[in-house]
C-alpha cells in the first residue's frame, strides 16, 4: 500500500484501467486525444479530456484548462473561432460554484486581457477571479510588474500572484520540474522588484492558494446547493406522492393516472399564459406576457415602420375619384365617393397583411414554447410528452393556418 502510495500516476476517462507512470506518454495521450477529437490541423471542440493525477506531491484541486481567446482562424478553424472558443469559456466560468483563474502575461497590457475581460463579464464584483501573471522573467529590462502583483493597477478581491513557468525550450529540454521550481524562487528572491513579496509569489504558493480558497469557496456556496438539493427532493416526493397509487398493472389506475397528468398540463399551460402559475420567471418574458408583449409592442412597431407616402396616397385618391366619373365633370363634393373609397381603403389595408402574419407567426412560436415547457413535467414518461406536445403543437399549426387564411 505504501509503495502505491509512493508512486505517481495519472488515468484517463477514456482509457479506463490503464494507469501512466511516465508523464511523457500522459502529454503524448492528450496530444493523440486531441487530433482524434479535433482532427490534426488545428481544430477545436468542447469535448474534455479527462484526466486524474495521483501523487503524494500534489494538493486536492479540480482544473479545467481553457484555450485561449484565437483572433485569427488558422488551420482547419471555422472563420468564427473566436466566437466558438468564447461561447466554450462562457460554458464553464459562468457557474457560480466555480473559481476563475485569469491568466496574463506580464509582459502585455492588463488593460487588454481577454482572460480578465471575461471573468469581468460573469464575476463583475471579481468575488470568483483569482489573477495570476505569467512571463516575468520576460518583460523589458527596466520594468517590472510590481503595481500589478501588489494589486494596485487593477485590483481583484483575491488579488494577483506571478508564477515562472518552463519555456518551451526548457519542456524540449526536459527540464525538470524541481528544478524549474527552484529557478522560480530563486528569480523572485533575487528580483529587487519582488523579492519583498517572494513569500506570497510562485508555483508552491499558487497552488496552495487554490486548495485553501477552492475549499472555503465550497465552504460558502455549500448551504445554498444543500438547499437546491432539499428543494428538488422536496419536489421529487410531491410527484411521488401524487403518482403513489398509479399501478402499471392495473388498467383503470392507468387511465385515472393518464387523465391526470393531460389534465395538470392543461391547468399549466393556462396558467403560463394567464400568468398565474406557481414559477415566476425573473429572466426573459415568456407565455402571456411575451403574447401581450407582440400585440401591444411588436405589432405597432411592424405598423410605424411602414412606409407612408401621403403625397402618392392623394395622387391615388384624385385618380380613384375622377375613374369613378367617368367622362362626367367631377364636381367639388364633401364626401369621396363610396367606391373610390373602398378601393384605396382596400389597398392600404391589404399592406397591413405582412406585419399580421408576423405577429401570428410569434404568437404560433410562444403558444409551442409554453407547450414544450409545460410537457417537461411529463419527462418520467417520455412517450407521454412526445405525443401531447405533438398533438397540441399540430393543433396550434392548425389554428395558425386558419388564422393566417382570415388575415
Amino acid at each position: 500500500l505504501l509503495l502505491i502510495f509512493l508512486t505517481e500516476y495519472a488515468e484517463f476517462l477514456h482509457c479506463k484501467g490503464r494507469k501512466f507512470t511516465d508523464f511523457d506518454e500522459v502529454r503524448q495521450e492528450i496530444e493523440v486525444e486531441t487530433d482524434r477529437i479535433t482532427g490534426v490541423n488545428k481544430g477545436i471542440s468542447s469535448i474534455p479530456i479527462n484526466l486524474r493525477i495521483y501523487s503524494p506531491h500534489v494538493l486536492s484541486l479540480t482544473l479545467i484548462d481553457l484555450p485561449g481567446i484565437t483572433k485569427v482562424p488558422v488551420g482547419d478553424q471555422p472563420p468564427d473561432i473566436e466566437q466558438q472558443i468564447r461561447d466554450m469559456i462562457m460554458q464553464f466560468i459562468a457557474r457560480e460554484n466555480c473559481l476563475i483563474l485569469a491568466v496574463t502575461p506580464a509582459n502585455t497590457d492588463l488593460a487588454n486581457s481577454d482572460a480578465l475581460k471575461l471573468a469581468k463579464e460573469v464575476d463583475p464584483q471579481g468575488l470568483r477571479t483569482i489573477g495570476v501573471i505569467t512571463k516575468l522573467d520576460l518583460m523589458d529590462e527596466g520594468t517590472d510588474a510590481r503595481e500589478i502583483l501588489e494589486n494596485k493597477l487593477l485590483p481583484l478581491r483575491r488579488g494577483y500572484i506571478g508564477v515562472i513557468n518552463r519555456s518551451q525550450k526548457d519542456i524540449e529540454g526536459k527540464k525538470d520540474i524541481k528544478a524549474a521550481l527552484l529557478a522560480e524562487r530563486k528569480f523572485f528572491l533575487s528580483h529587487p522588484a519582488y523579492r519583498h513579496m517572494a513569500d506570497r509569489m510562485g508555483t508552491p504558493y499558487l497552488q496552495k492558494v487554490l486548495n485553501q480558497q477552492l475549499t472555503n469557496h465550497i465552504r460558502d456556496t455549500l448551504p445554498a446547493f444543500r438547499s437546491k438539493l432539499q428543494s428538488q427532493l422536496l419536489s421529487i416526493e410531491h410527484e411521488v406522492e401524487v403518482f403513489k397509487n398509479f399501478r402499471p398493472e392495473d388498467p383503470t389506475r392507468k387511465t385515472k393516472a393518464l387523465l391526470q397528468m393531460v389534465q395538470q398540463f392543461s391547468v399549466d399551460f393556462e396558467k403560463r399564459i394567464e400568468g398565474s402559475g406557481d414559477q415566476v420567471d425573473t429572466l426573459e418574458l415568456s407565455g402571456g406576457a411575451k403574447i401581450n408583449r407582440i400585440f401591444h409592442e411588436r405589432f405597432p412597431f411592424e405598423l410605424v415602420k411602414m412606409e407612408f407616402n401621403e403625397k402618392e396616397l392623394r395622387r391615388e385618391i384624385s385618380y380613384a375619384i375622377k375613374n369613378i366619373h367617368g367622362i362626367r365633370q367631377v364636381l367639388p363634393c364633401l364626401f369621396t365617393p363610396d367606391m373610390a373609397f373602398e378601393a384605396i381603403v382596400k389597398k392600404q389595408i391589404v399592406k397591413l397583411k405582412g406585419p399580421c402574419l408576423k405577429s401570428v407567426d410569434l404568437v404560433m412560436q410562444e403558444l409551442i414554447n409554453t407547450v414544450k415547457k409545460c410537457t417537461k413535467k411529463l419527462a418520467t414518461y417520455p412517450r407521454l410528452c412526445e405525443e401531447t406536445e405533438r398533438i397540441v403543437a399540430g393543433y396550434i399549426r392548425e389554428r395558425e393556418e386558419k388564422t393566417k387564411d382570415q388575415v
